[in-house]
């Protein structure tokens, strides 16, 4: 794990209680890989499960957490991004408050400061949500 939970608002712009990741575990230029733990007080938990839209938030503040350390780690500071577009999105299972969540992230292509991203997010092996974010970073 390269940054836990009590420092992963050092590295998103997000704050309680929209912080939908704990611990960025690690991030190159090639992949980005996080967790996170559903909790019963969640603002995207309905019905004891994590949405959709969750799972969706989770994997771009994966995104954001990484860009954030990457930039950190050339020197420079963390920048503010915002979700583009959400496209090829498969949701499969929704997981159950208490349940920690993986996710993976691939980025795909760059063209200034907008990337393509492939993620997945993952429960004990499962897929849970397949998706390709278009993520917005500021200059």
């Amino acid at each position: 794990m390269i940054v836990a939970k009590d420092a992963i608002t050092d590295y998103i712009p997000h704050r309680p209680p929209f912080v939908m990741i704990d611990n960025l575990v690690s991030a190159t230029r090639e992949r980005f890989e996080s967790d996170f733990t559903v909790t019963g007080d969640n603002v995207l938990v309905q019905d004891g499960f994590f949405q959709e839209t969750g799972l969706i938030e989770h994997m771009a503040q994966t995104c954001a957490a990484s860009f954030g350390y990457l930039d950190r780690e050339e020197g420079g500071e963390p920048k503010i991004g915002f979700i583009g577009a959400v496209s090829k999105v498969l949701v499969t299972e929704l997981p159950p408050v208490g349940a920690t969540i993986r996710t993976v992230v691939i980025p795909v292509h760059q063209l200034g400061n907008i990337y393509l991203v492939k993620g997945e997010s993952f429960l004990d092996g499962r897929i849970l949500l397949g998706c390709e974010l278009k993520i917005v970073v500021s200059e």
